[in-house]
């Protein structure tokens, strides 16, 4: 008899991976490779950051910060050797939805809900079942986030000067960037192309090189030294300080909080998403496996931290995490160091950072979004079945057109009716009813007759093969009705079945109770202990219905009669 499975412990479940890195060794080349990846990812994470916040609607170092602290935290406590945290893209639209109506600090509030919700996610080990999102609908939410974030930076990209407040719903968002299509600066779209080549050829020719650092900085100089009129972090923040920011709480009042809570669900499902997403990226590349529960607990914790200290949204970051991956990270401590570089760079280069163009950020963020659309996977999809593309194609649109959170419920709910349908569809039930005089004529057309019943007049069979619930519930119990009320007993083989639900248990026991009122006997064959536990509960018990482990037992009990 096969032994149970041992439940997970909770020291398993939720112990930082910093502590298994330790546990198992940790030498000085292990930590030189940490620091090499470390200061990669900074490199890479300081102007991303920036573009991100600006994006979100708030002050480039709040991008920053939240990099920092909530980066530092994520790899402190996470499930995960190679997550490196910070603001992501996929927040965008979120972060500048809250920031526009309720400002910085609602922001602040909803984070920290938001991370207060994770943690509690996390600990009442909902982690797993973040896996259970269908493939389709995160290709289609991605896809989906990259078409918006590349509509709000048009505007950068462009040089566009608005004659009011750029709206934050798409089609309104196009058409006042249509109506101000005679604005468009010739410099900035110059700039912001000029960055867009130099990603793109570093990545061609010179994978390894910091291509987003190296366009940054190459467009500032060429703004500064050319004097080109393109607006700037300076000309529009002002630059960046040049410390870090003291800790402050936000408004935590019973009003605040119940005026938040819709954004800060939005930010916790998100933010669950995209963070066990992004670890799964770096298991697939590593080798590794993460904790997700433990994982979440982090982020939660991360938020928190990151809204205490003037951040905003944290959660996993796939590019930066890759990036770690392949830069030769040997655990946490990369992500950890990341962050520490991050405050170096404030502390010695943030006067610099007031010559960054926004057209250089926004073609940056650009890259980012024609990355995020992943084409090749959304023409498998496309070619794999109609059901992936229809909610691929839903999802994309419902996020795109409604919202985010709502694309993701719609795509799952979508995804998973037409998984039902397709298990519906996939069951196979066999009736073998002993023919009658009046049925000999038709005898063509009824249900082949299983050999073991066909010399036995007063024997019924059925066998149901694949998943018995609601979804196929219907085929099956028409089948049952058609095995007739003449025979003395009745055989129901679930040898083949690997799920009932309460459904199909539901029909078995009123099956039951009609062979019953008969006075014939019902024996089921072959079922599972699972499926028999569903069929006990159901009161599927003797004597309107007797267990028979095999078939053949079952057909032999029913030729004898045999009491219980």
């Amino acid at each position: 008899m096969a032994q149970a499975v041992a439940r997970p412990s909770f020291a398993a479940l939720f112990t930082p991976k910093l502590v298994t890195v330790l546990r198992e060794g940790y030498d000085l080349p292990g930590l030189r490779a940490d620091a090499l990846a470390g200061l990669t990812v900074a490199i890479v994470a300081l102007p991303l950051s920036m573009a991100i916040a600006i994006a979100s609607g708030v002050a480039p170092e709040r991008g920053l910060y939240t990099a920092i602290f909530g980066g530092f935290i994520v790899s402190l406590l996470g499930g995960s050797r190679f997550q490196i945290g910070g603001p992501a893209g996929a927040f965008i639209v979120l972060v500048a939805g809250t920031v526009a109506r309720y400002g910085a600090d609602g922001l602040a509030t909803a984070a920290l809900l938001s991370g207060l919700m994770l943690m509690a996610v996390g600990w009442l080990r909902f982690g797993t079942f973040v896996k259970f999102i269908p493939y389709p609908v995160t290709v289609g939410f991605t896809a989906g986030i990259g078409v918006i974030i590349f509509a709000s930076q048009i505007k950068d990209l462009l040089g566009l000067t608005l004659a009011g407040k750029e709206p934050g719903e798409l089609v309104p968002k196009l058409e006042a960037l249509g109506a101000a299509l005679p604005t468009v600066n010739g410099a900035a779209v110059g700039v912001a192309l000029g960055a867009i080549a130099i990603i793109a050829a570093c990545r061609t020719w010179r994978p390894h090189w910091p291509g987003f650092l190296i366009a940054v900085t190459i467009a500032s100089l060429a703004a500064a030294l050319l004097h080109l009129p393109v607006e700037t972090i300076g000309t529009k923040f002002g630059g960046i300080p040049r410390a870090l920011p003291m800790p402050h709480l936000p408004d935590l009042s019973p009003a605040r909080i119940m005026q938040l809570l819709p954004s800060a669900l939005s930010f916790t499902l998100l933010g669950a998403i995209e963070s066990l997403l992004s670890a799964v990226v770096a298991d697939s590349m590593s080798g590794a496996r993460h904790r997700s529960n433990c994982e979440l607990v982090a982020q939660g914790a991360a938020n928190i931290v990151s809204a205490i200290f003037g951040g905003i949204c944290v959660t996993g970051t796939i590019a930066r995490t890759a990036t770690n991956v392949r830069a030769g990270a040997r655990g946490p401590v990369a992500g950890m160091l990341h962050a520490l570089f991050l405050v170096a760079f404030i502390l010695i280069a943030a006067p610099l950072a007031r010559y960054i163009p926004l057209a250089a950020l926004a073609g940056l963020l650009a890259t980012v979004c024609w990355n995020m659309i992943e084409r090749e996977q959304i023409a498998a999809l496309l070619r794999a079945s109609r059901g992936a593309g229809l909610v691929l194609g839903v999802t994309f649109l419902v996020v795109v057109f409604r919202d985010l959170a709502l694309g993701i419920l719609v795509g799952f709910a979508l995804g998973a009716i037409i998984i039902l349908q397709r298990m519906a569809q996939a069951v196979e039930v066999e009736g073998a009813a002993p023919l009658v005089e009046a049925d000999r004529a038709d005898s063509d057309d009824r249900p082949r007759l299983e050999a073991a019943t066909a010399h036995d007049p007063d024997i019924a069979f059925c066998r149901i093969s694949g998943a018995f619930f609601f979804g196929s519930a219907g085929i099956v119990s028409a089948t049952l009705d058609r095995l007739g009320e003449h025979p003395r007993a009745y055989v129901i083989d679930l040898t083949d079945v690997g799920m009932l639900d309460s459904t199909g248990a539901a029909i078995i026991e009123g099956f039951a109770r009609k062979v019953a009122r008969r006075g014939a006997a019902l024996y089921i064959a072959g079922a599972r202990p699972a499926v028999r536990h569903v069929l006990v509960a159901h009161h599927v018990t003797p004597p309107h219905a007797r267990y028979r482990a095999t078939r053949a037992e079952a057909m032999e009990a029913a030729r004898a009669r045999a009491p219980e």
